[in-house]
C-alpha cells in the first residue's frame, strides 16, 4: 500500500511512498547525462523520419531509397562488366585460363558464384562432405578434372534429367533388389576393403573376389581403379563419398545411393558464369 512521502534519513532523498516489508523505495532521478542523451535520440529519430523513408508511403525529403540505390548500383556494375562478360561468354575455359586478364576476372567472379550456388553442397572451399558431396580440391574426379570435363559437368549436371547431355550412371541395389544375399554382400565388402589392405576376413575377401569380378568390375575396374566414363569411383584410395568403413560399404552395396547435381547451364546461369565457375573450380587445387 502507498504510504506518505518521507525523507530518507540516510541519503536525504524523498521516498516514493511505496513500501514492501519495511523497505521504502527512494525517488532517485536518472542522471542528467542519460536524460539528455535520451532526448537527443528522440530528436534525432524525428529528423530521420523526415529526411529518410521510415513509414509506409513516405519517401523522405532526401528521396533516397536503399532498394532503388542497390538496383542502380547493380545496373552500373553490370554495364561496367559487360565487355568482359561478353569475352568470357564467347571464350572456351582453356582460352580464359591462358589469358591473364580473363583468368583473374573469372577466378574472382567464380569465387562469388561458387559461394552463391555451389558451397551449400561442396563446402566453402570445395572440400566436399561425406554423404555424396565430392571434394573439388583434390585430384580424385568421378567424371574428369580437365577444364572441358568440369565445364560439361557444371553445364549439364549429374542425374538431374534437365539436359540430354547430363552425366548419368546408376549403381544397382544389390541387396534391395535381391541380386546378392547378405552373406555375399559381406564378402564383396571384404574384397573391396582388401584393395587398401583393410580386409579383416581373408576367407570372406577370397569368396568376394569372383562376385566382385562378375558384378562390379565392369564399372569399378578389375582392381577397383574406377572408370570416369561411368562416373564409377576408385575403390583403391581413402576418398569415399558415403563413407569408407565396412558398414558404409555394405550399406552402399546393398542399397546404392546416387547424388544429383543441377544442370547450371540450362537456363540457371549465364554461360559466362558457367565458364567462370569452371576456371575457379579448376583452380581449387585438383584440376588436371
Amino acid at each position: 500500500m502507498p504510504t506518505k512521502i518521507e525523507k530518507d534519513s540516510l541519503t536525504g532523498r524523498d521516498t516514493t511512498g511505496h513500501e514492501w516489508d519495511g523497505l521504502k523505495e527512494l525517488n532517485t532521478p536518472l542522471p542528467k547525462w542519460w536524460l539528455w542523451t535520451f532526448y537527443a535520440c528522440i530528436a534525432f529519430s524525428a529528423v530521420w523520419v523526415v529526411i529518410y523513408p521510415s513509414i509506409p508511403g513516405w519517401r523522405g525529403t532526401s528521396g533516397w531509397i536503399a532498394r532503388e540505390a542497390v538496383v542502380a548500383e547493380v545496373a552500373e556494375a553490370n554495364a561496367r562488366n559487360a565487355p568482359m562478360m561478353a569475352r568470357l561468354r564467347e571464350a572456351t575455359p582453356a582460352q580464359i585460363a591462358a589469358d591473364p586478364e580473363m583468368r583473374a576476372f573469372a577466378t574472382a567472379g567464380g569465387r562469388v558464384a561458387f559461394a552463391n550456388n555451389c558451397a551449400g553442397c561442396h563446402g566453402a572451399g570445395g572440400q566436399g562432405a561425406v554423404g555424396g558431396f565430392p571434394s573439388l580440391a583434390d585430384d580424385d574426379w568421378l567424371w574428369g578434372g580437365t577444364l572441358e570435363a568440369i565445364q560439361h559437368t557444371i553445364r549439364h549436371g549429374i542425374r538431374s534429367n534437365e539436359s540430354d547431355d547430363q552425366r548419368q550412371s546408376q549403381m544397382p541395389r544389390f541387396g534391395a533388389d535381391g541380386l546378392l544375399t547378405a552373406a555375399q554382400i559381406n564378402d564383396v565388402a571384404e574384397h573391396v576393403l582388401s584393395f587398401t589392405g583393410r580386409a579383416t576376413d581373408q576367407a570372406a575377401a577370397g569368396r568376394g573376389a569372383p562376385l566382385y569380378a562378375e558384378q562390379c568390375a565392369s564399372c569399378h575396374g578389375d582392381r577397383g581403379e574406377g572408370n570416369r566414363e561411368f562416373g564409377a569411383p576408385r575403390l583403391t584410395d581413402q576418398v569415399w563419398l558415403y563413407g569408407g568403413s565396412k558398414r558404409d560399404i555394405v550399406a552402399m552395396i546393398g542399397n546404392a545411393r546416387a547424388g544429383v547435381m543441377p544442370a547450371w547451364g540450362q537456363g540457371r546461369l549465364d554461360p559466362a558464369i558457367v565458364n567462370m565457375l569452371t576456371v575457379y573450380v579448376h583452380s581449387l587445387g585438383g584440376g588436371e
